[in-house]
């Protein structure tokens, strides 16, 4: 009996010391497999909870660094922007701040001018890092895009610049004017001469806030909210019958062409002024007895057809260099000839943002010594289209012409050609 009871106490007490060492061996697996190791920290498992989401709806670029400077997490606006390459932190400024901010805890911010990836033209990307820590081991850099704000910002440094300067021109010449008049009280044709002159100031004057107001307007408001079906016809027409008294007075002929019966989905007001612009433009900056020829069509796109309308003229042309500026705020090929003709410089900038806001666009083409052709370029009415068809079938339609067939051709408008109703690249 004292034998098998020996037995059954050292079989007792040896499964007992296994059941120990299982339990410890147990234990000691659990913390392996929960202590970090080198390839952990690059997971997104070493984030505290919920960070990876808020990272994921920030609109910032946003990388989270280890202690080694590797890349736990990058957004791919980051990648996009070129800050991770190889899994580190390409930019050193930021290395620098996320190295001072995991000594001291401190958060940093700074803004700096970055290379533009894939140009060759040295464009600067401007941003703004900010560094925090995250937790005990990581830092967080978020770098936003100022880019486009600075661009926006120096726009409109530029344009409140020249509106002073647009604006002090007339209003100082008034003032002058006007104590001339009152120098010259006694003298009847000297009053009368420079009376002259403050009616044609104070006309520059009302031209140059006018089109102030018709830029800010066609910038804020939206133009496809009272979009209609538009016949470029009557555009045409009521471009032409606005500059008719300019021409008359230089002899300069006015003719339309191009194909009939066109129509473009638009704020009518507002493509009534951009190709009066346009017209207007030609017309001032023409010598006299030249043409100036207003001729419209259908081309094939794409994304469905679009309707051009040319207008030409014969005067000096553009230059290559004043080409890609003339639709900018305030400039003029020519500022003494512009001052001249009453010119804001103003004109062409509406017409670019009225055909943007349309869904379209404004070219240019010149010729120095041969005139030239600016094109507008707008989505034609599919609706109206639709609607022809309907009435072509046999079902009339209020505000289409049964009658209309944009087959035919306008009959021809000038003796001689005009150089370029076609459009030139």
């Amino acid at each position: 009996m004292d034998v098998n009871a020996a037995v059954a106490a050292a079989s007792a007490i040896a499964g007992l010391c296994t059941g120990v060492i299982a339990m410890l061996a147990f234990r000691w697996s659990e913390r392996d497999q929960a202590r970090p190791t080198r390839t952990s920290l690059h997971t997104d498992a070493v984030l505290p909870p919920g960070v990876d989401t808020v990272l994921s709806v920030l609109r910032s670029s946003a990388v989270v660094l280890d202690e080694s400077d590797s890349v736990v997490k990058a957004s791919s606006a980051a990648y996009a922007l070129g800050l991770v390459r190889g899994g580190k932190l390409a930019v050193e400024p930021m290395l620098h701040m996320a190295r001072d901010t995991r000594r001291d805890g401190e958060i940093r911010q700074v803004e700096l001018d970055l290379p533009r990836r894939g140009t060759g033209r040295g464009e600067a990307l401007a941003v703004s890092a900010r560094v925090a820590p995250l937790g005990s081991r990581l830092v967080l850099l978020l770098v936003e895009d100022l880019t486009e704000a600075r661009r926006i910002e120096a726009v409109r440094r530029d344009f409140v610049a020249n509106v002073s300067h647009e604006l002090k021109t007339p209003t100082g010449a008034l003032s002058l004017l006007s104590e001339a008049v009152m120098d010259a009280s006694e003298d009847p044709e000297a009053v009368e001469r420079f009376a002259g002159r403050m009616q044609i100031e104070a006309t520059r004057l009302t031209n140059l806030v006018q089109e102030l107001i018709d830029l800010s307007r066609v910038q804020n408001d939206d133009p496809l909210e009272d979009a209609e079906p538009v016949k470029v016809d009557t555009l045409v027409a009521e471009a032409i019958d606005r500059c008719r008294h300019q021409a008359g007075t230089k002899q300069i002929t006015m003719a339309a062409g191009g194909t009939a019966d066109l129509y473009v989905w638009g704020n009518r007001g507002q493509l009534a002024a951009a190709l009066g612009n346009l017209v207007e433009n030609a017309v001032n900056y023409s010598p006299a007895r030249t043409r100036v020829g207003i001729a419209g069509r259908r081309v094939a796109a794409p994304g469905g057809d679009l309707i051009e309308i040319a207008v030409t003229d014969q005067g000096l042309g553009i230059s290559e260099k004043d080409r890609e500026r003339v639709f900018e705020r305030f400039y003029r090929v020519d500022p003494a000839r512009s001052r001249a003709t009453g010119g804001t410089g103003l004109g062409l900038a509406i017409v670019k943002h009225v055909a943007a806001s349309h869904g379209g666009e404004v070219t240019v083409w010149s010729s120095e010594g041969q005139g030239s052709t600016f094109t507008l370029r707008l989505p034609e009415s599919g609706s109206v289209r639709e609607r022809k068809s309907v009435t072509r079938a046999g079902t009339p339609v209020a505000g289409v012409d049964a009658d209309d067939d944009d087959s035919q051709p306008y009959e021809t408008f000038l003796s001689e050609p005009l150089s370029a109703p076609e459009v030139h690249q």
